[in-house]
């Protein structure tokens, strides 16, 4: 793409790279180009626009602060509620094993085995021995 714009921005290496086109096809690329260019002006000016809306808005909320008589630190004060991250809840779990130390491991089912769980198995026991 860079050579592209290198020859595209060129004007020597433009013109001899569309030596060989016609004029209507040369005709035909810049109307190509011209739609772009005002595809792109108008998204440009559409951004603007949301800008100096979302800026008029601003503005209007500062005046309401002012006039309710508060100030940007009464905002920050204010502690907003925290958005839970995690949707939905936690599985149960299915299986506690107990080590020979004494520590508990459970299990849900889900997802790959733990290897205590693994190795129990492997002696013979059964998940249903582990089951909650």
């Amino acid at each position: 793409m860079s050579e592209f714009l290198d020859i595209f921005t060129h004007g020597r290496k433009l013109q001899g790279a569309v030596k060989e086109l016609s004029i209507e096809e040369l005709e035909d690329c810049a109307e190509k180009l011209a739609r772009i260019i005002d595809y792109r002006r108008k998204k440009l000016e559409e951004k603007q626009r949301e800008e100096q809306q979302k800026h008029a808005k601003l503005e209007a909320i500062k005046q309401q602060i002012e006039e309710a008589g508060l100030d940007l630190d009464d905002l920050k004060a204010l502690e907003l509620p925290k958005k839970n991250k995690r949707i939905g809840q936690k599985r149960p779990v299915k299986y506690v094993l107990k080590d020979k130390d004494g520590n508990e491991h459970p299990w849900t089912g889900i997802g790959r085995m733990p290897r205590v769980y693994a190795d129990a198995l492997a002696n013979g026991h059964s998940l249903d021995d582990y089951r909650i």
